[in-house]
């Protein structure tokens, strides 16, 4: 992958990895923010009132809380979630949902300790194993590989690639995997430091962005990427297309260390449920897309539009992409790094994945 990115991209990332800095400063005095706060919750967020079963054996020895850091990307995360399927296979814990807009909300989370378990894209979670943040975390569950879910759309008829963009505003998540494609994306194209302005902005404020001008391409997934399609967007290319060239992504599931460690069974009931819920979605089950298209707020039509955009692995497919993620983590930490996106390359990245309750549950 040709590298060349512009200084003023460098820079932008450096700003990123200051704030990074801050966030474990502050954590380190006590006065980070809690998930909640981060997240801005206020309530469960669109739970139906259809409740399934446990899908596994019931697990009657935690009776702690167990928080979990969830974002609206339509996935098997859903379906637990909306079917409070964790609430009914960890019948004496307490079950913690709170949302996040993206990847840099749930670094900052976990850099407050305020949260055990999180779906974070590849590269934040590159990040959150690198330095300067270096985060006591480990993967544990892949949740999806993203294909044409993440693209880069336009508004403006006149732009056929990307390289048409020269000149103009690209919105995009900082932090997220959608600004890693982007920057790869980018660097392919050739551009140098003046070709495009880059803006930080959340998903949820795209939309708003497109409709008054502000703003002349996105990099974003569904439900936004669709949003921004159905008001005159058109898909420029998208992270399948980045995938080819060297720089694959994915929606993974970051636990931390520490309850990893304590709590392996709640792994085990954890990676079941989840296993159980892509049985589902893989199967275009009516009750997963409902339940998908409540927590997202849209139509279960527009759900299996969008799930087209994604792979989803069985517990029994994950242990082979396992053992090749260390080497996609070590390929993408040298692109970030290339960019002041962390500060150096692991020697090895295997520590940073827990594959031990995948392993139990495909065996059964």
């Amino acid at each position: 992958m040709s590298i060349g990115l512009n200084k003023t991209l460098t820079r932008k990332a450096l700003s990123l990895l200051a704030v990074g800095a801050a966030v474990l400063s502050m954590a380190a005095c006590g006065q980070m923010k809690t998930a909640d706060q981060i997240a801005g919750n206020t309530g469960d967020s669109g739970a139906s009132s259809a409740a399934g079963k446990c899908p596994t054996d019931v697990n009657n020895d935690f009776t702690g809380t167990l928080r979990v850091g969830w974002q609206a990307i339509p996935n098997a995360d859903l379906v637990v979630k909306d079917q409070k399927l964790l609430e009914n296979c960890l019948p004496k814990a307490k079950i913690q949902w709170s949302q996040f807009n993206s990847g840099a909300d749930v670094l900052q989370a976990f850099g407050a300790k305020s949260l055990d378990i999180a779906l974070l894209g590849s590269s934040p979670s590159v990040k959150a194993v690198s330095k300067p943040l270096d985060l006591p975390v480990q993967v544990v569950w892949i949740n999806d590989v993203i294909g044409d879910a993440e693209s880069l759309v336009t508004r403006d008829s006149g732009v056929s690639s990307i390289k048409d963009l020269k000149g103009k505003t690209i919105a995009v998540p900082f932090g997220s995997t959608s600004h890693f494609s982007l920057l790869s994306a980018l660097s392919d194209a050739g551009l140098n430091d003046s070709d495009v302005k880059l803006v930080n902005l959340d998903p949820d404020k795209m939309p708003a962005a497109w409709q008054r001008g502000e703003i002349d391409a996105a990099w974003v997934w569904d439900p936004v990427l669709s949003e921004l399609k159905s008001n005159g967007g058109k898909t420029v290319t998208s992270s399948a297309e980045t995938a080819k060239t060297g720089a694959p992504t994915y929606d993974l599931e970051l636990a931390t260390s520490a309850f990893v460690k304590a709590n392996p069974g709640v792994l085990k009931t954890w990676t079941a449920v989840e296993n159980h819920a892509v049985g589902q979605v893989r199967d275009g089950d009516a009750a997963a897309i409902d339940s998908i298209a409540v927590q997202l707020n849209e139509k279960p039509d527009q759900v299996k539009q969008q799930l087209k955009g994604y792979s989803y692995l069985a517990a029994a497919d994950q242990e082979k992409s396992f053992a090749q993620l260390p080497d996609v983590f070590a390929k993408t930490a040298k692109f970030l790094k290339s960019q002041g996106g962390v500060d150096s390359v692991n020697s090895s990245y295997d520590s940073a994945f827990y594959a031990d309750a995948i392993k139990e549950v495909s065996a059964k």
